[in-house]
């Protein structure tokens, strides 16, 4: 080998030690992680460590006299194919009156939640509260979480968390290497990383959309309940819903924390009770699991302002939209995993797939009005359409 080949072998050699040093100790190594994946998908669950959600009482769904007989119009069809849906069920009075599968998914198949799993999270603060684990939506966080028992972020409630109104510095994006979104994904320091936010806006005045507040919203329910996320929602959430298979939540490390902003890997059967609870206000076959007084506050938009305007799209870690005079509230995740509510339909609709549509300008995701008027047109009850 020429003298000058050795020379290059041993440069690039020494540069790979080199940046392999600077990424131990600067706390990136999981940018290799997040390069070899490139992009989440809702298969990732062998990735990272998960903590089991547990189904201890299964009670399976009913299935309606009409169950898959209605036809799919045509748009909504075309739809759910073009945006590689892997599941569509649409749950009427108490029955699934319809479900198609895709791709080799099926009835018991888990995907990823993705940001689902927030609204998840909301559900359990509202019992957290309802049983005075927390004593109030006021309470400052760092009552629970003493590192932000100083500066600005002593200002900070659960309330200003449920309403995704912070004033943290987290920046959402979702396409850069080195963004926190990024680093919460693939990293395995998540409390780390909530503990080096600073507020740097004035809490409760600005809905702005931030992963990091339902991850400290997670730190809150774990100091408060003195449970892991996804012990207290096999307790509260899962066995008193007969969910009929475990769910799986995604860890930032063997033991760690749960992804609460994220990543609960479950079926479409099951993410329809979580809907369900939200349509009967908070009651599920006669029994109160979250009270009816928190859901009406969930599920109405949090009075903010909104790039200049109020708010109008944002509860609890929920949100709502109006379709042809017909309230919904729905939880949402970035590839298109919906559960929808619709109360004066007494219905709700869970779609789960690989992508989305691009967002119109008010933001809302064009598939979503397709969706809802078709399942309205299979099944709606038409005195009130």
């Amino acid at each position: 080998m020429q003298k000058s080949n050795i020379k290059w072998w041993h440069f690039l050699l020494l540069f790979l030690v080199v940046g392999n040093l600077l990424l131990y100790f600067s706390g990136k190594w999981y940018y290799y992680k997040a390069l070899v994946y490139n992009y989440v998908g809702i298969d990732d669950l062998e990735l990272f460590h998960t903590r089991t959600i547990k189904a201890e009482n299964p009670m399976p769904w009913p299935l309606g006299l009409d169950y898959n007989q209605a036809p799919v119009p045509d748009t909504l069809q075309n739809t759910i194919n073009r945006f590689r849906s892997v599941a569509f069920l649409i749950v009427k009075d108490d029955s699934i009156r319809h479900e198609q599968y895709h791709e080799g998914y099926g009835k018991s198949s888990l995907s990823n939640s993705f940001s689902m799993a927030k609204s998840v999270v909301g559900l359990l603060v509202g019992i957290a509260l309802d049983e005075g684990k927390i004593k109030s939506l006021d309470q400052p966080v760092h009552e629970f979480y003493p590192e932000y028992n100083q500066g600005e972020n002593r200002k900070l409630t659960i309330r200003h968390l449920l309403m995704m109104s912070s004033g943290l510095d987290y920046d959402e994006s979702y396409t850069s290497l080195t963004s926190p979104t990024t680093r919460a994904y693939y990293d395995t320091k998540l409390r780390q990383q909530m503990n080096e936010l600073c507020v740097v806006e004035e809490p409760g005045k600005q809905f702005e959309y931030r992963s990091s507040d339902t991850q400290v919203l997670g730190i809150v329910l774990k100091a408060a309940t003195n449970m892991s996320l996804s012990d207290y929602a096999t307790q509260k959430l899962w066995v008193p819903l007969g969910a009929e298979h475990d769910a799986q939540w995604s860890l930032d490390d063997k033991n760690g924390d749960e992804k609460a902003y994220c990543c609960i890997y479950s079926n479409a059967r099951d993410f329809a009770r979580i809907g369900q609870l939200v349509l009967n206000k908070g009651k599920w076959r006669g029994k109160q699991i979250v009270s009816e007084k928190f859901i009406q506050e969930m599920t109405v938009a949090s009075p903010l302002m909104d790039e200049g305007k109020p708010n109008q799209t944002y509860g609890f870690q929920w949100w709502i939209y109006e379709h042809l005079g017909q309230k919904a509230y729905y939880a949402r995740g970035i590839l298109g995993q919906y559960i929808f509510v619709i109360p004066d339909q007494k219905m709700v609709i869970v779609r789960l797939g690989h992508e989305r549509a691009e967002k119109d300008n008010t933001g809302l995701p064009t598939d979503i009005p397709i969706f809802l008027d078709g399942a309205m047109k299979m099944y709606g009850s038409p005195q009130k359409m």
